[in-house]
């Protein structure tokens, strides 16, 4: 008989971009579930569909719950369309009602294939089909997560199937209304947080904002929020045996782990309309009133005593101009560093190493991210307020923990 999703375990892949998989393998372990695998891109780990409505909801730092349904093999399209369509769908899916809507994602490697649409729409085809066979009725399909979504992984002859838990990404919580260009990614920003060690009790400064999504994510971090609440919508609401009260009960768990703060959070932005368009994005996440907004040019931002972090993700340049403009500003955020920023442990994310180089500072940690296809790094400088011996003495050592220990 096959296995029920809800109530027995299975594999479940967290995938997230490269770069992020030590700080989403510390998440899932502070949330006491096993490491089973860390890949480039994800981190394998176990349990039922019931689980992974506590991942969907916790997780920071993770774009997709994918549980593992089923493994065969396949050789060719054929092969293929046969062993989705032996699946038994019909006690997964649903075939009529609100719920009776299917997309398929893929991931595939094999000789046969050219264009991966392909294979999405062959997946798509044996599960409708089996749906028909067995409903004699034929759900509606298309490229929208917003119900049921499939994730066919496909590499040489081995197919590993897997239902969507999270349906859109995690890194889409919902808040960012008023994106600006090139905002940084929800999830990235979480990590590029955790990678700070910053513990949620001291200063957060982030000038250059942009559209909040660093300062959004550190308020919602401090408070021990899940991300997860944001969203009304996964995709495993969408699979048969769904238990709306069950959900309900993670969602008041979520709840119960929300602690009071009050750490400094300061966004500053020398652009007007990025300043309007953070507070309405923190008014949307539930945090404007824990961020501190300003307009000024960065080197002007307040830096309140004794310490904590100071992040900032500058342009990188593209064109020729822009590089020989950006290497005064990668100057002046080393002056700023020095001038300004003193007991704080200042961060630049940046991908563009040789603008890094300007900043003047001896750095202590670069460490990789990708934002994208970029290859970046977060640059770490620590900034003393006095000598190293009498920072000592106070306790004040500011080094960040490792990434397994992080506590969300």
């Amino acid at each position: 008989m096959f296995p029920d999703p809800w109530s027995e375990k299975q594999k479940i892949v967290l995938t997230c971009p490269k770069g992020i998989v030590p700080w989403l393998a510390g998440e899932v372990r502070a949330l006491d579930f096993p490491i089973h695998e860390e890949g480039e891109a994800a981190v394998t780990t176990a349990g039922t569909l019931g689980d992974a409505m506590r991942l969907c909801l916790q997780l920071r730092t993770c774009h997709r719950v994918l549980f593992h349904l089923a493994a065969f093999m396949a050789t060719d399209p054929r092969g293929l369309y046969a062993g989705l369509h032996a699946i038994p769908w019909e006690t997964l899916l649903h075939a009529s009602g609100p719920h009776a809507y299917l997309s398929v994602t893929s991931t595939a490697d094999n000789p046969t294939i050219t264009d991966g649409r392909f294979v999405n729409q062959k997946a798509k085809d044996a599960i409708v089909d089996r749906l028909t066979k067995r409903c004699g009725l034929r759900p509606d399909s298309g490229p929208d997560r917003n119900r049921a979504v499939v994730h066919v992984y496909w590499k040489g002859d081995r197919v590993d199937v897997y239902l969507d838990a999270s349906g859109e990404p995690l890194s889409r919580r919902g808040y960012r209304k008023l994106p600006l260009a090139a905002p940084m990614q929800e999830s990235l920003a979480a990590a590029v947080i955790l990678a700070t060690g910053w513990d949620g009790r001291t200063s957060f400064v982030n000038p250059m904002c942009g559209s909040g999504t660093l300062a959004i994510e550190a308020a919602l971090f401090a408070q021990g929020r899940a991300p997860g609440l944001l969203r009304s919508n996964y995709g495993l609401m969408h699979l048969k045996g769904f238990d709306p009260d069950r959900w309900q009960k993670a969602r008041k768990a979520a709840h119960g782990m929300q602690k009071e703060t009050a750490a400094p959070i300061i966004a500053t932005d020398i652009d007007s309309r990025a300043i309007a368009a953070a507070r309405q994005n923190a008014k949307t996440a539930g945090v404007e009133n824990r961020i501190a907004f300003a307009v000024c040019p960065f080197a002007q931002t307040e830096v309140p005593e004794p310490g904590g972090v100071v992040v900032l993700n500058p342009p990188y340049g593209e064109r020729l101009g822009e590089i020989k403009k950006l290497t005064d500003l990668y100057g002046e955020i080393g002056d700023f560093f020095k001038q300004r920023c003193r007991g704080y442990r200042g961060y630049v994310f940046t991908g563009n190493l040789a603008l890094g180089k300007q900043i003047g500072l001896r750095t202590q940690r670069r460490i990789p991210f990708y934002n994208g296809e970029i290859e970046c790094r977060l640059l770490e400088y620590e900034l003393y307020a006095g000598t190293r011996r009498k920072e000592k003495e106070n306790g004040e050592s500011g080094a960040p923990a490792p990434p397994a220990t992080n506590q969300l």
